[in-house]
């Protein structure tokens, strides 16, 4: 089992002259985890988030960080508000410095840190989240999604165990929406613990490891998304509604096909289902390859010149540094989001697809194709392009 990282033994808040925000909760979240705590305003998600890193001392009850429980003294809160980095929802708040630099640099500033130290951990964390070069700009020029990141770096750069964020996706469009969660994707492959809050349970069903449903202060249901969603019992005490992709498997059910225990998660899972089941009057093609173009190995200016020797094959990028990379050398983007299951469905129908992605996250798109191939039986094949060799075979008259 993993390590408990965060816990709450039995905690219990109430703000003055107010009902009780808090009312005897219990959890513990293992390192690792992708963990979304879901509610109605009111529910008291705010009010608990603030208790992980000591912004909020519980009335009675304890919290808990690697098993040692918080105290509330000055020392020890800068040491757990070091290990436990909190985003606000609304960036204006958190954002207080003239530039994006002075910024991003207060917190490793204030850690002691020397000037050679801070512009490299500054630097690292703007890089991390897509802003590099933004060093200098004021955050009033920056758009809510770029203030959004300015937040995250802030607390990156003291280098936090756990991440937690209220509301991440407040204030910001469709397609901002998407590119922050996949950051999150990115940081919690890298190795951090994400916690975040939310009211939508489109974004928190597909989204975490695991899910708290909370309603009045109280823990209504903790489990895997699709089991935390799946009793409507359950989902109607939090004031929420069952995700579209349940509820359709649900009526699905009702009309004979077979579902899997493991609940559809995706439209891919969804996909997965209607074909088992029309699978008899099902003509299927061989499946197209996934190729994967590492950006971080500096071959990326070729791809242009590879897609136009190999026409009719989509793009998609996994990743800011890909996205970045991919604007920059002009490569024509189909997939930005949910990317790998996209290019699975593709490749189903019998079509080749790029992805584009970082170093760190190659291997997770094996992983998650051949967790796929598992549960399906269809093997799909993943390849590494690799364009230094393209380039020379084509050279020399031989076929890619």
């Amino acid at each position: 089992m993993s390590h408990i990282v965060l816990e709450a033994r039995d905690v219990r808040y109430r703000y003055q002259r107010g009902r009780e925000a808090i009312c005897g909760v219990s959890f513990h979240f293992r390192r690792g985890e992708k963990i979304a705590l879901v509610g109605p305003n009111g529910a008291g998600k705010s009010t608990l988030l603030q208790m992980f890193n000591g912004m909020i001392r519980p009335d009675t009850g304890m919290m808990l960080f690697d098993n040692e429980p918080i105290r509330y003294d000055t020392t020890s809160l800068r040491q757990i508000r070091r290990r436990v980095g909190f985003v606000l929802q609304n960036p204006d708040r958190q954002i207080i410095a003239p530039t994006v630099f002075q910024d991003v640099a207060f917190g490793p500033t204030n850690l002691g840190y020397n000037e050679e130290m801070v512009k490299d951990v500054v630097a690292t964390a703007l890089r991390h989240v897509g802003l590099a070069g933004f060093d200098r700009r004021p955050p009033y020029q920056l758009s809510g999604g770029e203030k959004k990141r300015v937040a995250i770096a802030g607390v990156l750069a003291m280098d936090p165990d756990v991440l937690v964020f209220a509301e991440p996706t407040s204030g910001l469009d469709p397609s901002g929406s998407e590119d922050l969660m996949e950051l999150l994707d990115e940081l919690n492959h890298d190795g951090k613990t994400i916690v975040i809050s939310t009211h939508d349970v489109e974004l928190a069903y597909p989204w975490a490891d695991r899910a708290i449903l909370l309603a009045e202060g109280k823990i209504i249901k903790e489990d895997v998304p699709d089991v935390a969603f799946g009793n409507a019992k359950f989902v109607r005490m939090a004031h929420l509604s069952v995700p579209t992709l349940l509820e359709l498997s649900a009526e699905l059910a009702k009309r004979g096909f077979t579902i899997p225990e493991r609940k559809p998660r995706s439209v891919l899972d969804m996909v997965h289902i209607i074909e088992n089941h029309v699978h008899g009057s099902c003509c299927h093609p061989a499946p197209g390859t996934i190729m994967v173009c590492n950006v971080d190995a500096g071959e990326l200016s070729m791809v242009p010149a590879w897609l136009k020797v190999h026409p009719g094959i989509v793009v998609g990028a996994m990743g800011t540094r890909a996205k970045q990379c991919a604007a920059m050398d002009q490569i024509a983007l189909e997939f930005t989001y949910g990317v790998i299951d996209k290019c699975i469905l593709r490749a189903l129908r019998g079509h080749d697809t790029l992805i584009l992605t970082s170093d760190s996250m190659v291997r997770r798109v094996n992983q998650r194709v051949d967790a796929y191939c598992h549960e399906s039986g269809i093997h799909i094949s993943v390849q590494l392009l690799d364009l230094v060799l393209d380039s020379a075979n084509e050279k020399c008259g031989m076929n890619p």
